[in-house]
């Protein structure tokens, strides 16, 4: 499993130009799920993510966390995270977790983030615009494989 983390002031995004979520300051997670994925990684990816000290305290270090300052979520399905491009121009996808499994376990790492910080989500499958403010710029790639 795999999730790009950016700490943004805000964050939105649209399906056929309908605004379907958004987040103020906190997290845009782009999330993959990858072909070994097993349903007890959602929620340990989700405890990580939460508990990232990202966010600035009174001195300006980054030692606060999503939970800490009160932030929001903006979850997005991003299969591309898979991208094998280790041959040749064109990326690979064929370790992102099949279609259907994808799903599951991209539903459950949503839930498990919405039970820990307001969350709100894009659509699973659906060709999406997201926008977003990027604060610091402070980008963190996640792993379940750490």
């Amino acid at each position: 499993m795999r999730a790009l983390i950016q700490r943004v002031t805000s964050a939105q995004v649209h399906v056929d130009g309908a605004l379907i979520g958004q987040c103020k300051a906190g997290m845009l997670v782009l999330f993959c799920a990858m072909q070994d994925d097993t349903n007890d990684l959602p929620t340990k990816l989700a405890l990580k993510t939460s508990k990232l000290r990202i966010f600035k305290d009174d001195e300006g270090r980054m030692n606060q966390s999503l939970v800490d300052v009160g932030g929001q979520a903006l979850v997005v399905s991003q299969f591309t995270l898979a991208a094998n491009t280790s041959r040749g121009n064109r990326p690979g996808f064929s370790s992102a977790a099949p279609t259907e499994k994808g799903r599951q376990l991209y539903e459950m790492f949503k839930n498990e983030m919405a039970a820990l910080v307001p969350t709100q989500s894009g659509k699973f499958g659906a060709d999406m615009s997201v926008s977003l403010v990027n604060d610091g710029p402070v980008t963190i790639w996640l792993d379940t494989n750490y």
